[in-house]
Order: structure tokens, then C-alpha cells, then sequence
């Protein structure tokens, strides 16, 4: 605690110095564009949850009112551009078109394909990308960009954060179940290298597919009684059944229905994750009230990681006392750079392929449970990057 406290009154002197400085400095017009593609809403498994259709781009709108605080006091003037490209949009003229109109700083709402199609292209204009929600370890790993900051945690990070945690409790014998989409199949992947980094043995491995049907009506509680004692038993001796259902299919089915009785982590169960509803330590209760607030909902993980790249964005733009690009990158990357993010330490970004680094919480739908990186695992530079790709893993080299 008094480690925190000490922080937090050296970025308020920081601030009030940079303030000073900037008195009588020129006035900044920040424009901060959102990117995204429409997507139809998800239907969720339980009528508890909420049908989102604008998940991620209100947590950019709460942090651009952040950003707007602190600018009012320096001269800088925000604005949030939000391009919204609908499903089968042209994707690529969207972004020309922002372009073309000076914007330079973006935030991308977009999986992996869309993104990749415009790394280069943003390259090329001397512009910046803030990913706040691909989670392929491929961008983190293969195909790096300059121009690309990764907010979104990787598959590789979160399945690292649960697997430390059930190292450290002693659960090394895994059953590993994933849905039958690319995603999940990802993220099995993910998993199963978390277990050969840290030492748990995955037993056997299940493949649930997707037949389709309407999510809730084809899948009452006596056929799901029913299905998933079958699906999981004759399985050798294991601790814990781990899901990999980014599809959101059929996870949430198995705690409590699964042939042995054993917890569930993973997608469903114990989950790690960026954000959650539940985590209200290191003040996140503040964010949480703030944003239910603003957006009349709870905050989810696409929320929290739109949130991030906005502040981030935010703070590089204080401190560095520019909005150009390349000066905003320079700073990013260096040791100067880092923010508060409600996680109990200063975040940061990895040079080498510009990855966040970022604690990653594991909770269940009501409690936090842990934070990884857990003690017992350490790394020379710092814990974080125990979780994730490590530099001598990944063929990115950027800003060396």
C-alpha cells in the first residue's frame, strides 16, 4: 500500500509539472477515431446477460470524457470520430477516407483479418492503430506491425494467467474441451502451450461441435442435463475440465453437468480476462460506478479495452505535449510511458512488438478469485511478461 501511494503522489507531482510547463503552451486538437465493423448481436445462453450492441465503443466515449478532464486544464481539445463500417461494408475505403480527413490516431474494434488489412496502410500514412480487440497471438508473434499497439491481452496471456493459477493450486492434470469454430480451436492451442510452459498435463481433449439451432430454445435444462454427462465422461483422471468456447456455445453448460465432479475454468467457470464486472480493487469500483453511470450497463472486457487504448492515447498526449503520431509512438515505447489502469500497478508496453502488459485478472460471474502473474513466477525484467509470448518467442523485433 504505501509502495501505491507513493506512485500515486509522484504522477500527481509529474502532472502538475507537465501542467506548468504547458501553460503557456499552444493548444492540441486531439481527434481519436473508432473503428469498427457491425456485427449482428450475440445472442448470450443466459437471459441474465444483456444482448450488447454497442460494446466497446461506449467505454472509448467514457475515456474520451476523461481525457477531456485533464485536457481542459492543458489546452488540448478531443474529439472522438466513430466510424462504424456495417457488416459487409468496404472496410478499407472507410479508412482511406479517415485518412484522407488528417485522422492519424485510431482505435480498432476488429478481429484479426480486418486489422491486418490495415496495419500496413496505416504504416504507410505515419498513422497508429490501438488494438483493443484482436487476441491473436499471430500479431504478437509473426505479424508485427509499427504502427500496431495491442491493448487486448493475447490468448497466449490469458491462458498463461489460468494456467499459473492452477499450477499453483496443485490442478496439473487437465481435461481440455473446445468448440468446434477457428477461435475456440485458438484458444485450445493456447492452453495446451500453457500446460507444456508451465507443467500440467492435458489428459485428453474433446472437440464440442456446433450444429447450429437457436442457442436457447434447441438446449433446455433436461436435454443439457442430460448431453453433458455423456459428453465428458470415461476421461482419465484429471483436476479441472478446461473449456476453450470463445463462440459462447455451450461452456456455460458444463459447471455442475460435467460426469465427474470437478471445477471448470476457462472460457466459463473460473475465467481470466482484461476486465470484469466483479474486479472493484486498486479503485475499480470508481471506474465501474462511473461507467454504469454513463452507459446505463455493466462494463465488459471490450468496454475496459476500448477504455485503455483511449487513456492511452490520453496520457501519451500529455506527457509528450504532441499529437503527432510518430512523437506519440516514441513515447509509447519508452520507459517513460505508463498508466494506471485500476490493476495495481503501471502498465507499459513490451518494445518489441508492442504488446500491453497488463495484469490479468481470474473471476468468476460474481467474485475475484486471483491475479496473475502469481508470485511463484518470476521473469528478469518483470512478472508480467511471464504471461504471453516472450521476446526470444516471437519473431517480432520492433523498435530495436
Amino acid at each position: 500500500m504505501p509502495e501505491m501511494v507513493a506512485r500515486t503522489l509522484l504522477a500527481a507531482f509529474a502532472l502538475v509539472a507537465v501542467t506548468s510547463a504547458a501553460a503557456s503552451a499552444a493548444p492540441l486538437d486531439v481527434t481519436v477515431t473508432y473503428l469498427a465493423r457491425s456485427e449482428p448481436p450475440v445472442q448470450p445462453l443466459s437471459l441474465a446477460e444483456p444482448v450488447l450492441v454497442d460494446a466497446g465503443l461506449v467505454g472509448a466515449r467514457l475515456a474520451l470524457g476523461d481525457n477531456q478532464t485533464t485536457g481542459a486544464f492543458l489546452g488540448h481539445e478531443y474529439a472522438l470520430v466513430e466510424r462504424v463500417v456495417p457488416k459487409d461494408g468496404d472496410l478499407a475505403a472507410a479508412f482511406e477516407a479517415a485518412l484522407a480527413a488528417g485522422e492519424r490516431l485510431f482505435v480498432s474494434d476488429l478481429k484479426k483479418d480486418d486489422l491486418l488489412a490495415l496495419a500496413a496502410k496505416a504504416e504507410a500514412a505515419g498513422a497508429l492503430v490501438f488494438n483493443a480487440r484482436a487476441e491473436d497471438d499471430e500479431l504478437r508473434t509473426e505479424a508485427c506491425f509499427a504502427s500496431v499497439f495491442h491493448i487486448a491481452p493475447s490468448r497466449a496471456m490469458q491462458a498463461d494467467a489460468l494456467a499459473q493459477y492452477l499450477v499453483w493450486k496443485q490442478w496439473t492434470r487437465w481435461f481440455l474441451v473446445h468448440g468446434s469454430h477457428p477461435e475456440d480451436k485458438a484458444l485450445a492451442a493456447a492452453y495446451e502451450r500453457a500446460a507444456a510452459r508451465f507443467g500440467a498435463e492435458i489428459v485428453e481433449t474433446r472437440e464440442y461441435e456446433d450444429t447450429g439451432g437457436a442457442r436457447r430454445t434447441d438446449a433446455g435444462h433436461v436435454q443439457v442435463q442430460q448431453q453433458m454427462p455423456v459428453f465428458t465422461q470415461d476421461v482419465p483422471e484429471h483436476d479441472v475440465l478446461v473449456v476453450a468456447d470463445e463462440s459462447e456455445v455451450f461452456g456455460d453448460y458444463l459447471p455442475y453437468r460435467t460426469w465427474e465432479a470437478r471445477p471448470v475454468a476457462g472460457t466459463s467457470g473460473l475465467v481470466p480476462t482484461s476486465w470484469s464486472r466483479v474486479q472493484e480493487q486498486w479503485g475499480g469500483t470508481q471506474l465501474q460506478r462511473r461507467f454504469e453511470n454513463f452507459a446505463g450497463r455493466p462494463m465488459t472486457e471490450r468496454d475496459f479495452n476500448a477504455w485503455l487504448a483511449v487513456r492511452s492515447i490520453g496520457e501519451a498526449v500529455t506527457r509528450a505535449q504532441s499529437a503527432e503520431a510518430k512523437v506519440l509512438h516514441d513515447y509509447l515505447v519508452s520507459d517513460q510511458f505508463e498508466i494506471a489502469a485500476f490493476k495495481g500497478e503501471p502498465l507499459t508496453f513490451r518494445r518489441w512488438n508492442q504488446q500491453m502488459r497488463a495484469p490479468i485478472i481470474l473471476v468468476t460471474p460474481r467474485v475475484l478469485v486471483s491475479v496473475s502473474p502469481q508470485d511463484p513466477f518470476l521473469h528478469q525484467r518483470t512478472p508480467l511478461d511471464s504471461l504471453g509470448y516472450d521476446e526470444p518467442e516471437s519473431e517480432c523485433r520492433l523498435n530495436s
